[in-house]
């Protein structure tokens, strides 16, 4: 039923709950997963005199959230299930949705919160706005 989902992550504790339930859809059908990571941009505030080092530091976050990637995908792929790596740049929810569109996938699994959950109690959480705006199913553990 859900061949391809969409496995949206921030590392945080919650989001890494959800892994838990990505190796049960094995047995209902899943043949991929999109691990996708997104660096906020938004979060990367740095003097214009230091342009050189946001992006230096957007390209640590990335290689740091690769590595984690990897070690999810290892989980995976080691119970059968094809698997896909993708680190962005960007709003997460916009490039999450963009995500969704590109790789036509069947569903979104994410965690209710992440990491900055105090902010997304003020300005409304990424997975608030993921369900809001999808195409397709998603699928929010708690």
């Amino acid at each position: 039923m859900f061949r391809k989902i969409l496995y949206p992550t921030d590392y945080s504790d919650r989001s890494k709950k959800v892994l838990t339930y990505m190796k049960q859809f094995k047995d209902a059908g899943t043949e991929e997963v999109v691990i996708l990571h997104v660096v906020d941009t938004r979060k990367l505030h740095i003097p214009e005199y230091a342009i050189k080092e946001i992006s230096a530091l957007g390209d640590k976050q990335a290689s740091a959230a690769a590595e984690e990637a990897n070690h999810m995908a290892k989980q995976l792929n080691d119970i059968g299930i094809r698997t896909m790596i993708r680190i962005e740049k960007g709003i997460p929810f916009k490039e999450i949705l963009r995500v969704e569109t590109e790789e036509a996938v069947s569903l979104i699994v994410i965690g209710s919160h992440g990491i900055s959950n105090v902010e997304n109690m003020l300005l409304g959480s990424v997975s608030e706005k993921v369900i809001r705006k999808a195409k397709g199913p998603v699928l929010v553990v708690r």
